[in-house]
């Protein structure tokens, strides 16, 4: 593997340099959107601030999440920010909060800038995988196949072929930043990019993850939770549409009886005996992009039917 470029005394990390890259490409890929968009690049000038500092805090903060293990048995290495740990995927999603505070008060709404966001953060994660490719990192399982590869490196559990799982996330990331730019140019609503995006990008990453071979956070889960996941985030919608028709004591209730089902899911969850499924930590993530996008365009489009 290609994890390092020694010049004399100078050490140049592929997996650094390729996550610069990947924030060079996407920042300048998001400006040219945004201005195609007619929307206001000042604003994200004056938040400039703020979006580094999300950017940073959440990248960081996902990279430690997804790298637990490590950082347990060494707690103090949390502080060590130039060990290359860093999730360009939670940077992204530290700007699209700071965008969601700041668009409160724009005539731009946060789904608009989400059309733009997403794809220049697809353009970014395509570079981001090729450096973790060349780092060995998060690779695959073993496989049989023509096209496993033998990562030889201290990072990789295998001595036998294993899936390039990095370089599928790479090519599919630069397809579906073609795809989304196609949309862009023939969809007619806002949220077309982001709905069918986030769709399209949470169950290949359900998929994909299967093939990971990386130590990751496990997460057991049923037939049951999925459903229940569906039917909470499906009444969420229902009662965003019809908050307005209800008055203050029924969203009360209507909130409350939410909450005490969910409750009651949980403390029952542990009594219903149905097998478990192993999944990765990224894919429960996966899941609740798609179910959470699914109903914040539905309430934005009858919110904004102009839009």
């Amino acid at each position: 593997m290609f994890e390092a470029i020694e010049f004399g005394p100078v050490i140049i990390w592929m997996r650094m340099v390729f996550l610069l890259l990947a924030v060079w490409m996407s920042t300048e890929f998001f400006l040219r959107l945004a201005g195609s968009a007619s929307l206001s690049i000042q604003s994200v000038k004056d938040n400039a601030k703020w979006h580094l500092i999300a950017f940073l805090a959440m990248g960081r903060l996902l990279a430690i999440v997804g790298n637990y293990q490590s950082y347990l048995k060494n707690f103090l290495r949390i502080f060590i920010v130039w060990d290359g740990e860093f999730s360009f995927l939670g940077g992204a999603i530290g700007i699209a909060m700071v965008l969601f505070w700041s668009t409160r008060n724009q005539r731009a709404t946060f789904l608009q800038w989400l059309d733009v966001l997403l794809p220049a953060t697809t353009f970014g994660l395509a570079f981001d995988w090729i450096g973790m490719f060349l780092a060995a990192q998060s690779y695959g399982k073993p496989t049989n196949g023509s096209f496993g590869i033998v990562m030889d490196s201290f990072n990789v559990r295998y001595s036998v072929p294993i899936h390039p799982v990095q370089l599928y996330y790479a090519l599919f990331y630069f397809a579906l930043t073609f795809g989304l730019l196609l949309i862009r140019k023939h969809s007619k609503r806002a949220g077309a990019e982001t709905l069918l995006g986030i769709i399209v990008a949470s169950l290949t990453v359900f998929l994909l993850e299967f093939l990971r071979g990386d130590f990751g956070i496990p997460v057991f889960a049923m037939l049951t939770d999925f459903i229940f996941l569906g039917s909470l985030f499906g009444s969420l919608g229902v009662l965003a549409l019809i908050e307005q028709r209800l008055s203050e004591r029924s969203n009360l209730i209507y909130g409350a009886c939410v909450a005490v089902l969910t409750i009651a899911y949980v403390l029952s969850r542990s009594w219903i005996d149905l097998p478990q499924y192993q999944l990765r930590f990224s894919q429960v993530l996966a899941i609740l992009a798609l179910l959470s996008t699914v109903v914040y365009v539905v309430v934005h489009r009858r919110k904004y039917p102009h839009l």
